[in-house]
C-alpha cells in the first residue's frame, strides 16, 4: 500500500506484526481523527484539524460582512475522544469478537468547509459565503519539487506542520457496519460535528492555543497580566508598579529594601490592586534565579519584565581615573542585572510563546551626555543586547522596548541637585512611558530632545560635540562627585553657583520648542 505518512506506515506495520503472531488473541480498533470530548471539548494535544484553528483565529478580526472564501480541501473523518473511549470499552467485552477489526468512525466525512461552519459562531468568524472548488487547491495539496518546498515554507510560517497538507484529503471511504451492529442498543454513537464543534474551539482557545498568552483581556491590555518590576521600592519603579497595578495587572515588585517594598505593596492593595514583594539583589545571580523560580512556582507565569533597577554616577572622567570600581558596580546593576533577569525568564517565555521586556534606558545614550561615562555605556550595552536578542526571539513573540528616559526627579539624581542642564520630569510621567511600553510594545520610546540629539550626532557631529563640551564646562561635578563632604539633609543648604554666562546653554526660542514637539518619539 502507498501510505501517505510515516504515522500511517507505523500503524500498518503494527497490525501486520499482531496478525502474524501465532496463537495471539487480538482485536483491532481503527479510530478516525480523534478530537476533544464532545461534552467538554477537553483535549490534551494539538493534532489533526486543530492545526487549522490558529489560522482561523486570525480571521476572527474580520467584519462579519466579509465575503469569506474557504477551499474545499478534501475530506476527512472526525470522532470525539469520549465516543472512542466508550466504544473501546464496550467492544473489548463483546463475546466472540477476537480477530475482528472495528472502524470507530463518524457516519459522514467532513472537509475544511464543514469544520469552518462548525466553529464559525463560537470563534466569531464571518460566515462562509464563497466556496473555493477543490480542483483549484488540488495543485497546492499535491505540489512536488520546488513548488512543494515553497508550499511547505508557507505552511510552516502559518504555524502548521507542512505534512498536514499531505493528509488533508482522506482518499478511501471507510464503512463501520460491524461496529454499528456491535454497538446497537448501547446508545454509543458519534454526535454530529456541529453539535460539539463550539466546545472544541472554546477549550482550544483557553488551553491549547499556542498564542493564548498574547491575547488581551477585554477589560484592558494589562488586566490579568503578571509583571516583574526591578528597583520597585522608589522612583520610577515605585510609580510604575502603582500605575501598572491600577490597570489590572499583578505586580511582582523586586528591590533590596524590604521595608519600602512592604509599604508599596500595602499602598497598592489598599486600593484593590494585586501586588507581591520579593527582596532581591539583581547583582547576585543566586538571588535573581531564586526569585524567578519562586515567582513561577507560586504564580505560574510571567508576562512582562520591567528592567528598572539602576545605579547612576555623575562624575567627570578626570575625577574617575582611580575609580574603576565605579564602572564595575554600575555595570553590575544596570547591565548584568538586567541581562540575568532576561536569561532567567527566556526559557519560560519560549515555552509560552510570549514575553515582553521594557528596559528603562536613558536619553543620555542618544545625547552622549558628559560626566556620565560610567552610567551611559551600561544603558547603551543593554540597548544593544535587547536589539540583538529581539532579532533572535521574534518567532517566539518575545519582544523588547527600550525607553530612552529623560531626566527624572528621583532620589538617584539628588546629589547633582541643580547641576543638570534640563529640568526633570516626574516619576509619574516616567511611569506613563513604562505603561506605554508594556501596552503598545514599540521597539523604542524616545523623547523629541533625544531624537534631535540623534540627528545632531549624524548630521552635525562637530557642532554636537562642541555643545556637549560647553555643557561639560558649564555644569561642574557635584560636591559628592568631587569627594567632598555633603551636608546633612536637615542642614541649611547653600545654593549652587550658577554657571558662568559664557558657558550657559543658549535659551531655546518658543517656535523651536513647538517644532520639537512634532518630532516622533516612538519607533514601532
Amino acid at each position: 500500500q502507498n501510505l501517505p505518512s510515516p504515522y500511517h506506515r507505523t500503524k500498518f506495520e503494527a497490525e501486520q506484526l499482531v496478525r502474524s503472531s501465532a496463537g495471539l488473541r487480538y482485536r483491532i480498533y481503527r479510530p478516525a481523527v480523534v478530537v476533544g470530548d464532545s461534552r467538554t471539548g477537553e483535549m490534551d494535544k494539538v493534532d489533526g484539524p486543530y492545526y487549522f484553528f490558529g489560522v482561523l483565529a486570525k480571521l476572527a478580526v474580520l467584519p462579519r460582512v466579509t465575503p469569506m472564501a474557504v477551499p474545499d480541501a478534501g475530506r476527512t473523518n472526525i470522532v470525539p475522544v469520549d465516543f472512542v473511549a466508550d466504544a473501546l470499552v464496550h467492544l473489548m467485552h463483546v463475546d466472540g469478537a477476537d480477530g475482528r477489526t472495528f472502524h470507530l468512525i463518524a457516519p459522514k466525512a467532513i472537509g475544511l468547509q464543514g469544520i469552518y461552519r462548525g466553529i464559525a459562531k463560537e470563534a466569531g468568524l464571518p460566515p462562509l459565503r464563497v466556496p473555493i472548488p477543490g480542483n483549484v487547491v488540488a495543485p497546492v495539496l499535491k505540489a512536488t519539487g520546488r513548488a512543494r518546498v515553497l508550499r511547505n515554507m508557507a505552511t510552516t510560517q502559518l504555524g502548521m506542520p507542512a505534512e498536514i497538507l499531505d493528509v488533508v484529503d482522506l482518499a478511501p471511504t471507510f464503512t463501520a457496519d460491524r461496529t454499528a451492529a456491535a454497538l446497537a442498543g448501547t446508545g454509543i454513537e458519534v454526535p454530529e460535528f456541529g453539535s460539539y464543534a463550539g466546545k472544541l474551539w472554546r477549550y482550544w482557545a483557553e488551553h491549547l492555543d499556542p498564542d493564548r498568552a498574547r491575547r488581551d483581556d477585554p477589560a484592558g491590555p494589562l488586566t490579568g497580566k503578571h509583571v516583574i518590576i526591578t528597583g520597585a521600592s522608589s522612583g520610577i519603579g515605585r510609580a510604575s508598579a502603582i500605575a501598572i497595578a491600577q490597570r489590572g495587572a499583578t505586580v511582582f515588585a523586586l528591590a533590596r529594601n524590604g521595608e519600602e517594598l512592604d509599604e508599596l505593596i500595602a499602598e497598592i492593595r489598599a486600593v484593590g490592586g494585586e501586588a507581591h514583594a520579593f527582596t532581591c539583589d539583581v547583582t547576585d545571580s543566586g538571588s535573581e534565579d531564586h526569585t524567578v523560580k519562586d515567582i513561577l512556582s507560586r504564580f505560574g507565569h510571567v508576562d512582562y519584565l520591567v528592567n528598572n533597577a539602576g545605579r547612576s554616577i555623575r562624575r567627570s572622567v578626570a575625577a574617575s581615573t582611580d575609580r574603576l570600581h565605579d564602572y564595575e558596580r554600575v555595570m553590575a546593576v544596570n547591565y548584568f542585572g538586567a541581562v540575568r533577569m532576561v536569561l532567567a525568564l527566556l526559557p519560560h517565555w519560549t515555552e509560552r510563546r510570549f514575553g515582553h521586556v521594557v528596559n528603562v534606558s536613558s536619553a543620555g545614550v542618544q545625547a552622549n551626555s558628559p560626566k556620565y561615562s560610567a552610567y551611559l555605556p551600561t544603558k547603551a550595552a543593554l540597548d544593544a543586547f535587547s536589539e540583538v536578542v529581539g532579532t533572535e526571539t521574534l518567532s517566539d513573540h518575545i519582544t523588547f522596548t527600550n525607553i530612552h528616559m529623560p531626566l527624572v526627579s528621583t532620589p538617584m539624581i539628588a546629589p547633582s541637585r541643580r547641576l543638570n542642564p534640563v529640568p526633570p520630569i516626574t516619576a509619574e510621567h516616567a511611569a506613563a512611558m513604562v505603561v506605554r511600553g508594556l501596552v503598545d510594545k514599540p521597539a523604542r520610546i524616545d523623547t523629541p530632545l533625544g531624537t534631535l540629539a540623534d540627528l545632531g550626532t549624524y548630521f552635525t557631529p562637530r557642532l554636537s560635540r562642541r555643545v556637549l563640551h560647553r555643557l561639560y564646562l558649564g555644569y561642574p561635578d557635584s560636591a559628592a562627585a568631587r569627594g567632598e563632604m555633603v551636608p546633612d539633609a536637615g542642614a541649611p543648604q547653600r545654593r549652587p553657583r550658577r554657571p558662568a554666562r559664557a558657558t550657559r546653554p543658549v535659551r531655546v526660542p518658543r517656535p523651536v520648542k513647538r517644532a520639537v514637539r512634532v518630532i516622533p518619539g516612538v519607533h514601532w
